[in-house]
């Protein structure tokens, strides 16, 4: 693993692997020309990197739900920051007036837009290239895009893991300046989880520049001082569960903590899939 482009190649694997299975929860034809045979090496050589694909595949198809949800109720624009490789404006059943707006960095877009230019996207895409660690460009983005949308749904699949907790504190608050972004679609890891990945794939995106920063202890309330409250949280293991993609070895490990309010809190490796709604800030 080079840098933290290669992670979008390393998911496009699994959602590949997972559109090969006469069963698949989802499928996307694009993803296996998008890993590319380096998304492959990669997966193929890194110690322990195809151990959980039944992870990702989760926190795909839980996204993949709640945006349908999402989109059904009257989002009109979802904004995909730190898009990567995701073809979801291609292979899901969107309205054709949906817009849909991808922000990433210039040579991974450049790579995207050149394995698709054959394609036709189902709804309005647009295709940005920004370095999201520019405040200043991307709070200009955010209020030309909040002045357009009715209401907009923001995605970050993948993403807050690598930032700080002061970086994420900034992009919540920037998110919440806008006020047509009206929820935020996010994945969160326990800090039990993250010293599990930390030992594992975490030497790897380190070494590719992309280190795991952010597990929150308070899990998806960190976000409530900064304007979003939480209104649904999918545990990724207890969805694998429910699917029949959990492995064997785990799939008794649901039942001590499938119902607590708020099992991030507990000494176990959690992970889930949070739709958050803005609210005013409590302080």
């Amino acid at each position: 693993m080079q840098d933290i482009s290669d992670t979008a190649r390393w998911a496009a694997v699994f959602r590949a692997r997972e559109t090969e299975r006469k069963d698949a929860l989802f499928r996307d034809p694009f993803a296996e020309v998008l890993a590319g045979a380096r998304g492959e090496q990669i997966t193929d050589t890194l110690e322990h990197a195809g151990e959980h694909s039944w992870a990702w595949v989760m926190r795909t198809y839980l996204f993949d739900r709640i945006i349908t949800a999402q989109v059904k109720d009257g989002v009109d624009l979802v904004l995909n920051l730190a898009a990567g490789l995701d073809a979801r404006p291609y292979r899901m059943a969107l309205p054709a007036g949906l817009r849909w707006v991808e922000v990433d960095l210039p040579h991974l877009n450049a790579y995207k837009q050149e394995i698709l230019a054959n394609k036709k996207p189902v709804c309005a895409l647009e295709r940005i290239s920004l370095d999201l660690n520019n405040v200043a460009a991307r709070r200009g983005l955010f209020t030309r895009l909040g002045n357009q949308a009715k209401r907009a749904l923001v995605l970050t699949e993948g993403l807050l893991i690598y930032l700080t907790a002061e970086e994420n504190a900034a992009l919540a608050e920037d998110l919440f300046e806008q006020p047509k972004f009206a929820d935020w679609l996010l994945d969160l890891a326990s800090p039990s989880l993250f010293a599990f990945l930390q030992q594992t794939t975490g030497q790897h995106t380190a070494g590719a520049g992309a280190p795991f920063q952010f597990a929150p202890p308070e899990g998806p309330e960190f976000f409530e001082p900064y304007g979003w409250t939480p209104v649904e949280i999918r545990s990724i293991l207890q969805t694998a569960v429910e699917t029949g993609r959990a492995p064997e070895e785990l799939r008794g490990f649901t039942a001590s903590y499938a119902e607590p309010p708020q099992p991030w809190r507990l000494p176990i490796m959690w992970s889930g899939v949070c739709l958050m709604e803005r609210k005013e800030p409590s302080h």
